[in-house]
């Protein structure tokens, strides 16, 4: 079997005693684009520096075709990055910046044009070739720092929090333009952020990482239906966590008592246990209300209803004070949607449940 294009063996990064990385590994493919996705100080930085080389790991390996990387340079190791400050030459035009490392690197001076016009029209930048970096939006900027990242065609790419500086929708369209700009290069990516639909809408798959472990590695598919803790599950999408009894466990699936004695069957049970406290997962999109009075659910009160377009948002308070968040959609409503003050049940089905339980 062939080595792994990029392999992660156990790094370790400790600072003052403290574990900001704790034996982390990871093998990543030719032309992946894999995120590193975590709250701020998970480790997911500080992986992402130690393979750039700008970070000593206290332990663990860095392969690259096989070869270990720690002991190279970091300006010799063929990784381009991309930071959330351009970190561009103001004093430089558009082009000059995208051309600078290729004449750092003493390319000929007919290689840099011919480059330097591939790479404007990779990242659709042909008529601000002669602007400067505050000429330009904050979109614009990142596409240029993007340039002049693949502008001497590195073997892999690290972008760290890069749209974290924009808004939403300059945010969003930007992504477009990574993956679009990923799948026409194949250069492989690993790319860091806290944001969840950013890892989604980019990721072919996603480390999450959690004190500085990685808590499961999948495509985003996999983390959201088949979360592996509980963390996992409260980090992609919205959750609900509910305290309950386990009146039978066979296998892989489970019985559950809700607190108001409401129970659930056919539960799925996680792959990793979360403790000696069972808690059970639902996400608001998979439950529905019905009028309250007698019937199979979670008996409990609208306390807020909100319009969001496509669906509306409901907070409905259950006996035991605990208030769970239900996603409608409108073209699922079926009539009136229910309003505040509204005795109602939440119901759901347990295959769309999960159980974070040391069984």
């Amino acid at each position: 079997m062939s080595a792994p294009f990029l392999s992660i063996a156990r790094i370790a990064k400790s600072y003052a005693g403290t574990k900001a990385v704790d034996e982390v590994s990871l093998d990543i493919a030719e032309g992946e684009f894999v995120t590193f996705l975590g709250p701020s100080g998970s480790g997911k930085s500080t992986t992402l520096y130690i393979i750039a080389g700008f970070v000593e790991p206290s332990a663990g390996e860095v392969l690259l075709g096989g070869r270990s990387l720690l002991a190279v340079p970091p300006h010799q190791r063929g990784i381009g990055m991309v930071f959330q400050r351009y970190t561009l030459f103001p004093h430089l035009s558009v082009a000059e910046n995208i051309a600078f490392p290729l004449r750092v690197r003493r390319r000929p001076r007919a290689e840099i044009a011919d480059k330097v016009d591939e790479m404007l029209r990779l990242v659709r930048l042909e008529g601000m070739r002669g602007r400067r970096p505050g000429q330009l939006s904050g979109g614009q900027q990142q596409r240029v720092a993007l340039a002049r990242a693949l502008a001497y065609d590195p073997r892999i790419l690290l972008m760290d929090e890069p749209l974290s500086a924009l808004d939403k929708k300059l945010r969003e369209e930007i992504q477009g333009e990574i993956r679009r700009v990923h799948v026409e290069t194949g250069v492989t990516v690993l790319y860091v952020t806290h944001d969840q639909e950013e890892a989604l809408r980019l990721s072919d798959r996603i480390a999450l990482f959690n004190h500085g472990r990685i808590e499961q590695v999948g495509d985003g598919r996999d983390l959201y239906e088949r979360p592996a803790s509980a963390f996992v599950a409260g980090f992609i999408g919205n959750s609900n966590f509910l305290p309950v009894r386990v009146v039978a466990a066979a296998g892989r699936h489970a019985v559950v008592s809700c607190p108001d004695g409401f129970e659930l069957r056919g539960v799925r049970v996680a792959a990793r246990p979360a403790g000696a406290e069972p808690t059970l997962m639902l996400r608001p999109e998979r439950l529905w209300l019905a009028p309250g009075g007698a019937g199979e659910g979670i008996a409990g009160t609208v306390v807020d209803a909100a319009f969001l377009g496509d669906c509306i948002a409901y907070r409905v308070r259950t006996g035991w004070a605990q208030d769970l968040a239900v996603r409608t959609p409108l073209a699922a409503l079926g009539g009136a949607p229910a309003g505040v003050g509204q005795e109602v049940r939440v119901c759901c089905e347990g295959r769309h449940a999960f159980l974070f339980a040391a069984l």
